[in-house]
């Protein structure tokens, strides 16, 4: 089978009740198991921070979430504190089937680079280690779930399309932040990508 199902970050910090709640996160989680029985491979990414992240706006004196700050690699927005290593919210939620996982890849533990995808991390250059893995198991289609459609499952479908790989992203299966016109923003740079929406 060449096909994978790569399922972004179903944590608790995105659900309801979370620290960077993604508004029906949880609603997507029993579609998302069914898919998982679907498919031979299964891969999960995870965020997963060090304390103090570069990227939380308790880092930056005087700023507040969802503000944008000048990093060394480019614009980024601040967030709330979320997927702390090790803690309750950085967990997988309850309800995900994990044990089929093949793979899980942790990503945003340099605590000096967001990474919004699961390929790259934000500075665009430095790998996760998952276009290797897929590359060597002979995977070539991907399909994308997970949370949030408008940031991180939008940078991993727009990196794996630039790196050849042909991919779709379930809709239904994700849930977006949508702040300020993300969510629109994020369609139209997936589709221009040649990412499948469906």
């Amino acid at each position: 089978m060449t096909q994978a199902l790569i399922v972004i970050d179903v944590q608790n910090d995105f659900c309801p009740g979370g620290a960077l709640a993604v508004p029906e996160g949880d609603q997507i989680v029993p579609g998302i198991n069914a898919l998982i029985d679907a498919h031979d491979t299964v891969i999960l990414t995870q965020d997963w921070h060090p304390a103090g992240h570069s990227s939380f706006a308790s880092s930056h004196a005087g700023k507040a979430p969802m503000e944008l700050v000048d990093m060394p690699y480019g614009p980024q927005v601040l967030w709330p504190d979320h997927c702390v290593q090790g803690s309750g919210g950085a967990a997988f939620h309850k309800d995900l089937n994990t044990t089929r996982a093949d793979l899980i890849i942790r990503k945003g533990y340099n605590p000096a680079i967001d990474s919004y995808s699961a390929f790259f991390e934000n500075d665009q250059t430095t790998p996760t280690g998952l276009e290797g893995y897929l590359r060597t198991r002979g995977i070539t289609d991907l399909v994308m779930v997970g949370l949030a459609t408008d940031f991180c499952v939008n940078f991993s479908a727009v990196d794996a399309a630039k790196l050849g790989f042909a991919v779709t992203v379930r809709q239904d299966l994700c849930r977006a932040i949508d702040f300020d016109g993300s969510l629109a923003a994020a369609q139209a740079g997936m589709t221009a990508a040649g990412v499948t929406l469906a």
